[in-house]
């Protein structure tokens, strides 16, 4: 199994190691950046990348959990600067796109 997706602005992983499937979505531009992260399923992660468009694609990594939000624009934040609601999924993200990079 491919254990990295990824679109434009989307990348999505699988951790092999823990069976858990995560996805990323971030927008930089000259007025700031945004990140989302995901905890998603497989159904979630099989189905990313058949879309022609892109904006499929994000619209189905956002009906998995949240775990990690950042926004930071010249126009303000939308909310806190940092969210975290699930700091175990976010750090077990961060541990698979570590793993995948090291590849």
């Amino acid at each position: 199994m491919k254990n990295k997706k990824e679109g434009n602005y989307w990348t999505a992983y699988y951790d092999p190691d823990t069976n858990r499937y995560f996805a990323e979505i971030i927008y930089t531009s000259r007025e700031g950046r945004e990140q989302y992260d995901y905890e998603i399923t497989k159904e979630i992660y099989d189905k990313l990348g058949t879309f022609s468009d892109d904006y499929k694609n994000e619209e189905l990594i956002r009906t998995g959990e949240m775990n990690y939000s950042f926004e930071n624009t010249m126009y303000g934040t939308l909310g806190p600067e940092r969210m975290v609601w699930d700091e175990e999924a976010n750090e077990a993200m961060k541990e698979c796109v570590q793993k995948e990079e090291n590849k």
